[in-house]
């Protein structure tokens, strides 16, 4: 089970405030279209108070991305409570969240369920 607080290895701040309720953890790079897409609509859904937002820059953590085998942005990391979310969030039929990842950009009331779906 990966900690939330595991990604001080890698440089990222974590308050005691990310160790409960739900943090996304938003993996992109500067260049990357569909990462520009995702970005307002998290920022948006932080600002409602919905889960607490880290912003992790894939060209500047390298190493964050091999420990999650991430190989496509956007990559978005669900934690629970301080615990990566582990098991599949199922949206339409459709796995999207697997083991706390989700690969590619999705709309808001998709990240919404999604977030919905872990509580």
């Amino acid at each position: 089970m990966t900690r939330i607080e595991e990604l001080k290895d890698f440089g990222i701040e974590i308050s005691d405030s990310m160790k409960e309720g739900n943090v996304i953890i938003d993996v992109y790079t500067q260049w990357c279209g569909p990462c520009k897409f995702l970005s307002p609509i998290l920022e948006k859904l932080k600002d409602e108070g919905l889960f607490k937002l880290i912003k992790i820059d894939l060209d500047q953590n390298r190493a964050l991305g091999n420990r999650f085998g991430i190989t496509a942005i956007p990559t978005l990391l669900f934690f629970r409570n301080g615990d990566l979310y582990d098991g599949i969030i199922e949206i339409q039929g459709q796995p999207l969240v697997k083991n706390g990842l989700m690969i590619g950009a999705g709309n808001e009331s998709t990240i919404r369920e999604i977030v919905g779906k872990m509580n």
